[in-house]
């Protein structure tokens, strides 16, 4: 087995209030999700323009459709968890905390 190099995950405040609102199945299903990210983090879509800072994976929770948000540092091999939740404002709330993520993935 090849040795792979330690990928450090963070997570934003907004991220850990999103999640402590999910039911442990739920987390667990988040965490398997964070699991996919970690193997290929470039497994989301990158977003442009003014959330190009933003990577955003799809996945179903309970038949929602659940996005959670990342940033990806690949020289510094680290994954900053954003946020998770329904498509519902979730671009509209990651354009409000643009300046604040900014801030904690540079």
């Amino acid at each position: 087995m090849s040795e792979e190099n330690e990928i450090e995950i963070q997570q934003t405040p907004t991220f850990k209030k999103a999640v402590k609102r999910l039911s442990e199945k739920q987390k667990d299903l988040v965490d398997d999700e964070i699991d996919k990210i970690v193997a290929d983090p470039e497994i989301g879509e990158r977003k442009k323009g003014d959330l190009s800072h933003l990577w955003v994976h799809k996945f179903k929770m309970e038949g929602q459709q659940i996005l959670l948000g990342y940033s990806w540092n690949e020289v510094g091999l680290v994954i900053t968890l954003m946020n998770a939740g329904p498509h519902e404002n979730f671009y509209k709330e990651a354009k409000k905390r643009r300046a604040a993520d900014i801030k904690i993935i540079r």
